[in-house]
């Protein structure tokens, strides 16, 4: 592995509280100019491992490289090289657009002629312009995170940490923040992003699943719907959902039916197992015993939010 081809190796990453092990001998690598997902529950280890690569925490064991520098013996020299937004909106709502980016670029050590040509920038990129003068806390919660973003990178880092950036953030806004970021990777900058949402998992360039400090899984998604998942997923349309759900919940836990994974879709279900088609004449019947009419039922490929929830299972 050349490293001059990441922007982070990280190798048995461990970080102990205690008795308590956040982060357990993780060991993954970001190639340079792409966006890297980093997936898990709340409290399965994300933001700690972003604090270990950041240098804020010493780990425990392990070690990793950002930007090829080993960030335990020598963090303050990648962190003006790289950017951060955390998952908590860090601006100050008090004061204007230009004056949070002013802020931000002097603390970054930006002046006079660069940090002006730098904000112009970051307004035109993030679609501000016109907003200059309007204060943070008037923004939408879309447009704050975009500001939170620009200020992240006025210095032009090579590498991004984002920590759920798009958390309660609706669904448009979330699509334009989307568009930002493959923005930056067109100028060569790097992205590390947490996030719970499954559609933005799969915009990523490659993934890692984390549950309990430990990686499940790694990969493009579509290797890790490849490799991953075990068994087939059948889609199922009933007249009743809820009930359906509960129904076959119940017949896997007495072992009346093989079955993997039961999870509501919306107004579907996916159900997971194993050569599926010796099964869907069973399940129909467990359905309509229950008076529950199956309605459509079809073998379709694995989502990655399919995969994801049988992986933490």
């Amino acid at each position: 592995m050349e490293s001059n081809d990441y922007a982070i190796i990280a190798r048995g990453l461990t970080k102990r509280f205690g008795d308590f092990t956040a982060v357990d001998g993780i060991d993954f690598a970001v190639r340079r100019g792409e966006i890297f997902g980093f997936l898990g529950p709340n409290g399965s280890g994300k933001t700690t491992t972003i604090r270990m690569m950041l240098g804020l925490l010493r780990p425990t064991d392990g070690s990793v490289q950002v930007l090829g520098v080993p960030v335990a013996e020598r963090a303050k020299q990648i962190r003006p090289r790289v950017g951060y937004m955390s998952q908590r909106f860090s601006l100050y709502n008090d004061l204007t657009v230009l004056q949070n980016l002013r802020f931000y670029g002097q603390a970054y050590g930006l002046n006079n002629n660069l940090l002006r040509e730098r904000i112009q920038h970051a307004l035109q990129m993030a679609g501000l312009e016109g907003r200059g003068h309007t204060r943070t806390k008037d923004l939408s919660g879309g447009w704050r995170q975009r500001l939170a973003l620009s200020a992240a990178i006025l210095h032009r880092p090579e590498l991004v940490f984002l920590d759920e950036p798009t958390a309660g953030v609706d669904p448009v806004s979330r699509r334009a923040f989307w568009d930002l970021l493959y923005k930056l990777v067109a100028q060569e900058i790097t992205v590390f992003v947490t996030t719970h949402y499954m559609d933005e998992a799969e915009h990523c360039h490659r993934l890692a699943f984390i549950q309990r400090g430990k990686l499940i899984a790694h990969g493009s998604p579509e290797e890790i719907k490849r490799d991953t998942m075990r068994g087939q997923v059948l889609e199922i349309a009933p007249t009743e959902t809820a009930k359906a759900v509960k129904v076959l919940r119940a017949a896997r836990e007495s072992g009346r039916l093989p079955l993997e994974e039961v999870a509501m879709y919306g107004a579907l279900v996916h159900v997971v197992a194993p050569q599926m088609e010796q099964h869907q004449a069973a399940i129909a019947a467990e359905l309509r015993q229950a008076d529950v009419e199956p309605g459509r039922m079809a073998i379709i490929e694995p989502s990655l939010e399919d995969v994801f929830i049988a992986c933490m299972r």
